[in-house]
């Protein structure tokens, strides 16, 4: 399974994820694809739509059963606690509220 977060993309960028994600809510994907089809799917926003922001949940065999990937000034931040992976809020949204 995999989901992808994709902030500060065209719509553009969007139609091309959805030829193999579902797009539940607006910038959000999931679905089932195999290894290559999602490594192609980063490698090809990377290349294609640089200054988009992007997380990937997919599953691997770690001891939360997923990986997680990001790509640029996403609005969260992945960070790891011992071994885990956690995702907070950036700091300076914390400090605006």
């Amino acid at each position: 399974m995999v989901v992808m977060i994709l902030e500060h993309v065209t719509p553009a960028a969007r139609g091309e994820v959805t030829r193999w994600l579902l797009e539940p809510r607006a910038g959000v994907f999931i679905g089932t694809v195999s290894a290559m089809v999602r490594e192609k799917r980063w490698a090809f926003l990377v290349k294609k739509h640089p200054t988009c922001a992007m997380t990937m949940f997919y599953s691997a065999k770690t001891e939360q059963e997923f990986a997680i990937r990001t790509r640029g000034d996403t609005t969260r931040k992945v960070r790891d606690f011992d071994g885990l992976a956690l995702v907070t809020r950036r700091e300076q949204q914390l400090t605006q509220k």
